[in-house]
């Protein structure tokens, strides 16, 4: 079977906000459909990159008395470590804000101007004289002309849905400095959609390039008539200069979707330069987008046009996700369901996210709700003491009574690892398809057969009479649970990871499915999950109700003498931590990132600079005294949420160690 060749996109954060468990949704869904991708043998590559222009984040940094380039590069940092904190495995992350993503943009404006795709005319537009600008529909605020619902933007109501132009709308007041604006004229240019009707139709109806719901949705528009984009806008303004024109800026929405091919070339051209072309002017390629419904328009019909314009490849496929719900509604600051992944990542695993998003999604627009009370029993009862089950059970104390060493799998065994391949293009299928939630469905029926397996065979009475049995069972057990975790693996990357470094295996693709473990010693069980705690999930929502109030910053009093008084040491919380995992940071001389568990509190990253007296392989399974409440830092390296507790300095570090008797969570006291 012939190898495909696909460049995969999900939609550019914008520069002007945190990573929220919305944005987590896309790219989880998009990260699980290249991890497939490449699982199967197939060339693929994910780019994404930060949508860094228009005029709110040009008045962002200036609140912040910085210039517009050095905010979307520290705003880029902070997206970049929040998402590859859930797993998110790029091939390449960039900005708009860049040389390549200027010269393509110019490139596809020239091309579209010389075809006499681009017309120019004047239009009246709301001007705020005191900030000497134009004001963007978002940043005019006024009463609805329809149903006089006061404080509404300027390019629709919240209250009653309606459209409308700003001008339209009543008392209306810039956003910024709360003056009236007034109309002013100013010549704009345009891109004549229009113009390729036709084409997109075509490109609609042809292949497969999108879901029949998307289809009907695309229909509306064409019977309403396409309408020429304005693509420009007035300075000043954070974009790049359209050429040939006096203080004239392409509209951000022109260069956003450009960013896919910026990010692909600055790849590219360090890895394998031809491999550009290829993607974007080459048939045999494939070119996919992820994106949310929202923006639908765009990438559906302003982007291919622009790419039929300018002799691009047009997408081979553009995959529409609905909204993500929390619990039934709306993520709402108030309620604390507006959740930042930073302050999921606090109390709860980002894989349980994934696996959560992944039994629930499916390849349509509908929207996806995040119910925590079915979060909790889904992680519970479906990953932990269904899949995860199956490895804990066999490969801890039992396989240590054995001396870890598998034996032959008997005939047994071969009916239920046959069962497990027989569902192998089905679930391939639901992946490609990104019904992930029917892979799941059939995954986890697998898993209940592999349980029941191991129920009737009871290898931990079994052991008692006949070890070689019981080692049949467990070798039997473990093989057909292997098969489980390649399919898991897109989902699941660390667990399964753990799980093939206890199997002592390295081939973990799809194709290496057929292949068996026997007659050999195996890695030492390692931690694979833990139980979602309800009463994490209660915190994580408590303290996002506040997290967006803006409080002054607690300080530790210190008098003159440089002491601190009995009370303000109290407010530190020691607790015992348990490592479930450590390992090595890159780049770093004295850091070692490790995961501890703190019982109640949940599982902490932290970042200890105590690589000189302790290696990664000897932290395992150590108990530790941790700062438990301590506020969450960024670093060069990622998230350190917590601190371990040492005295000492370089090889003479010690960490503190509690007593033998304390249980993870324990407070110190």
């Amino acid at each position: 079977m012939q190898k495909r060749k696909i460049l995969v996109t999900s939609a550019l954060p914008y520069a002007n906000g945190s990573i929220h468990l919305g944005h987590l949704l896309e790219a989880i869904q998009t990260d699980i459909y290249v991890r497939f991708q490449k699982a199967i043998g197939n060339e693929c590559y994910y780019f994404c990159a930060d949508d860094t222009h228009g005029t709110p984040v040009m008045l962002a940094a200036k609140k912040e008395g910085i210039t517009p380039e050095k905010l979307v590069e520290r705003i880029k940092e902070e997206h970049y470590t929040d998402l590859v904190s859930f797993y998110i495995l790029y091939d390449n992350y960039h900005s708009t804000n860049t040389p390549e993503n200027k010269y393509y943009s110019e490139d596809i404006y020239n091309k579209l101007k010389s075809k006499n795709h681009i017309s120019e005319r004047e239009i009246e537009q709301s001007y705020c004289n005191y900030d000497k600008m134009f004001l963007p529909d978002r940043f005019i605020k006024g009463t609805c002309p329809k149903c006089s619902t006061k404080d509404q933007y300027g390019d629709g109501c919240e209250s009653c849905g309606s459209t409308y132009s700003p001008k339209d709308l009543i008392d209306s007041k810039c956003v910024i400095c709360n003056n009236t604006p007034t109309l002013k004229k100013s010549k704009h240019l345009f891109f004549k959609l229009a113009d390729f009707e036709v084409q997109l139709k075509k490109w609609m109806e042809e292949g497969n390039h999108i879901d029949s719901g998307v289809k009907k949705k695309l229909s509306e528009w064409f019977l309403e008539g396409l309408q020429e984009w304005d693509i420009s806008r007035d300075g000043p303004y954070f974009g790049f200069q359209i050429p040939g024109e006096i203080d004239k800026y392409f509209y951000v929405w022109l260069d956003a979707p450009i960013g896919y091919m910026a990010s692909s070339k600055n790849y590219f051209d360090r890895v394998d330069k031809e491999k550009f072309d290829e993607f974007w002017k080459s048939k045999e390629y494939e070119i996919v987008h992820f994106i949310g419904k929202d923006i639908l328009y765009f990438h559906a019909l302003f982007w291919p046009a622009m790419l039929m314009g300018a002799d691009y490849n047009t997408p081979s496929r553009v995959n529409v996700h609905g909204f993500l719900m929390v619990n039934g509604e709306k993520m709402s600051k108030s309620r604390g369901t507006f959740i930042k992944g930073e302050t999921y990542r606090k109390y709860l695993d980002p894989e349980h996210y994934r696996f959560y998003l992944a039994s629930k999604l499916n390849d349509s627009m509908e929207d996806l709700d995040l119910n925590f009370s079915d979060f909790i029993l889904k992680i519970n009862s479906d990953l932990i003491g269904n899949f995860v089950n199956i490895f804990s059970r066999v490969s801890t104390s039992i396989l240590d009574k054995l001396d870890r060493r598998l034996g032959n799998i008997n005939s047994e065994g071969e009916v239920l690892i046959n069962e497990c391949i027989s569902m192998r293009d089905e679930i391939q299928k639901y992946y490609d398809s990104r019904n992930y939630s029917k892979a799941i469905r059939e995954i986890m029926k697998l898993s209940d057969s592999i349980n029941k397996y191991v129920n009737d065979n009871a290898p931990w009475n079994l052991i008692k009479q006949d070890k070689e049995k019981a080692r049949e069972v467990v070798t039997n057990t473990l093989n057909a649970g292997k098969i489980l975790a390649i399919y898991l693996k897109p989902v699941l990357p660390m667990i399964t990871e753990r799980i093939f470094r206890i199997l002592d295996i390295k081939n973990t693709s799809f194709l290496d499915i057929n292949e068996k473990i026997e007659n050999k010693v195996i890695g030492l069980y390692e931690f694979l999950s833990v139980r979602v705690d309800e009463k994490a999930v209660e915190k994580m929502i408590e303290e996002n109700k506040v997290s967006d109030i803006e409080k002054k910053e607690e300080k530790t009093p210190i008098n003159e003498n440089g002491l601190i008084k009995i009370e303000d040491l109290s407010k530190v919380e020691l607790r015992v931590g348990l490592i479930i995992e450590a390992l090595d940071v890159v780049g770093a001389d004295k850091l070692v990132n490790v995961k501890v568990d703190l019982g109640e509190k949940g599982i902490k990253n932290v970042f200890a600079g105590i690589k000189s007296s302790y290696k990664p392989e000897e932290l395992k399974g150590m108990s530790v005294v941790v700062v438990a409440n301590l506020e969450p830092r960024k670093m060069k390296f990622g998230i350190s949420e917590a601190m371990l507790l040492a005295v000492g300095k370089d090889d003479t570090l010690s960490l503190f160690i509690p007593h033998r008797g304390a249980n993870p969570g324990d407070l110190l006291k």
